[in-house]
């Protein structure tokens, strides 16, 4: 299981990547938002970082993953905030990304806080 979640996690920060990555105009242009850009990039961070200690701490999978992913869950949720108040980005991508990681760290976050203490699965 911690296998599982350490690539969950791995695959939500690239997600962040990719979205920093277009809103410092890397990608595509057209959509640069430097607020937006240095918000997804610490959220990677932060997510590349918990499952770089989970890789190396096994036994700490469960509290981990909850803190990264709910980390991502609440700066992803004030990404929202900003967009119905007009702050942030409001393009249709930027609003169908933000409800699908959403979805994506609600699940992930459910999965970790059902884990045992010591779910640690293959991988050790």
């Amino acid at each position: 299981m911690g296998q599982s979640m350490r690539y969950l996690m791995v695959l939500q920060a690239a997600t962040f990547a990719v979205a920093a990555l277009i809103h410092a105009g890397a990608l595509v242009a057209g959509y640069e938002h430097p607020q937006a850009r240095v918000a997804e990039s610490l959220i990677a961070s932060v997510l590349l970082v918990g499952a770089a200690v989970i890789w190396v701490r096994p036994g700490w999978t469960r509290r981990v993953a909850l803190s990264a992913q709910g980390f991502a869950l609440v700066g992803t949720l004030v990404g929202i905030f900003t967009i119905v108040v007009g702050i942030g980005p409001r393009s249709v991508p930027d609003i169908v990304y933000h409800v699908l990681i959403v979805v994506v760290l609600a699940w992930g976050l459910r999965v970790a806080a059902r884990m045992g203490p010591d779910a640690v699965g293959p991988g050790r």
